[in-house]
């Protein structure tokens, strides 16, 4: 008999391992569990033996060495209750108890008490906006199918019935139940220990206090709504179970990307096309914005890359301001030039030499 194989360890195992290989197999097949077990009996009995002779470090090398445990300790030996040591001076903080092993027996798991109020689940859904939509704010509707209070029941689950006896503990108000080969009792849950019934179960939702129903929702999304944003609208998510609190709707807004702009938090930044004799001169030109085109003044002498911002024309905030609108200036150049043009901008050029890259090569 390989004593590893027994506790489903491996030959390096740690001390630990095996005491928790132990602990477990020790609560499958304790006679305790399974009383009139012969083959758990055994089964117990090779645990027991692995066990006591793997976790001594001396009786370990002596059976990783021969093979064998120690003559004196492969007789068999009687089960008693007193070979199998629960306390902790044995086997200190990681000792298996005998409340442990027996808290299944003992103390069965208590039942979920199928009345109890629940609240209900939120809903998610999600929209798509257009960029002019979002900025603005609009009302859009959300079609949703979601669970509600049942009408026949008001969302109790029960229905008023004629006094009888409990169908299911026939009037006695308990039930019994075994483990293993063990009878035990408890309050019947269908009557609650009564032995009685003045209600039934709701036929309409089965008991549950809810039913499915599709409906549409109105969505008021506020101006400036971000992509990813959420709108939350309380209690329009499933209903509660058996007079529990709704849960809500979140939905998820979409918005499509913008042409020209690209949003930075209320910020909206676009590219701005300026010719080199505007951007030279200076001039009053024509941009785009959300309520419609302005004149913007570039200043003479402006770069590329140079930002123009518009104050107050961006997207619209929860405060009730707005952000800006900023403009990065990219120089456009003349493509196609007859010779006047180009006697012109020669003659420009000798006119305002500079040296434009000045320091761009060490000396």
């Amino acid at each position: 008999m390989n004593f590893y194989v027994v506790l489903g360890v491996s030959p390096n195992a740690s001390t630990s391992e095996i005491k928790r290989a132990y602990r477990r197999l020790a609560r499958r097949f304790h006679p305790g569990i399974n009383p009139g077990d012969r083959g758990a009996e055994v089964m117990f009995q090779r645990v027991l033996e692995a066990y006591e002779t793997l976790v001594d470090p001396g009786r370990r090398r002596h059976y990783d060495a021969a093979g064998l445990a120690p003559a004196s300790d492969r007789e068999t030996k009687p089960f008693t209750f007193a070979e199998f040591d629960f306390s902790v001076a044995r086997q200190g903080a990681e000792a298996s108890t005998f409340t442990e092993l027996f808290a299944d027996v003992l103390h069965p798991v208590p039942r979920t008490d199928e009345w109890r109020t629940e609240p209900g689940a939120d809903l998610h859904a999600s929209l798509t906006l257009s960029f002019a939509d979002a900025m603005r704010g609009v009302e859009r509707h959300v079609l949703v199918t979601r669970q509600v209070v049942c009408r026949a029941c008001s969302g109790s689950g029960r229905l008023a019935a004629l006094d009888g006896p409990c169908a299911q503990c026939r009037g006695v108000g308990q039930v019994r139940w075994a483990r293993g080969h063990m009878v035990l009792t408890r309050p019947c849950p269908g009557c609650g220990g009564a032995g009685r019934r003045t209600w039934q179960r709701c036929t309409v939702c089965a008991g549950d206090g809810r039913s499915m129903r599709s409906e549409t929702v109105s969505v008021i999304v506020a101006p400036g709504a971000a992509d990813g944003s959420r709108v939350r609208l309380r209690e329009f998510g499933h209903a509660g179970r058996h007079g529990g609190p709704a849960g809500d709707l979140l939905v998820t807004v979409h918005v499509q990307p913008h042409p020209f702009f690209t949003r930075h938090g209320d910020d909206l930044v676009a590219v701005l096309p300026v010719a080199v004799h505007e951007a030279a001169l200076g001039a009053r030109i024509e941009v785009p914005t959300l309520d419609g085109p302005v004149k913007l003044r570039v200043p003479p002498g402006t770069q590329a890359g140079q930002r123009l911002r518009l104050i107050g024309a961006g997207a619209p905030t929860p405060a009730g301001g707005r952000g800006d609108v900023i403009y990065e200036v990219q120089l456009v150049l003349p493509t196609n030039l007859d010779e006047r043009s180009r006697e012109l901008m020669r003659e420009f050029g000798e006119r305002n030499a500079q040296d434009v890259r000045a320091g761009l090569i060490p000396d």
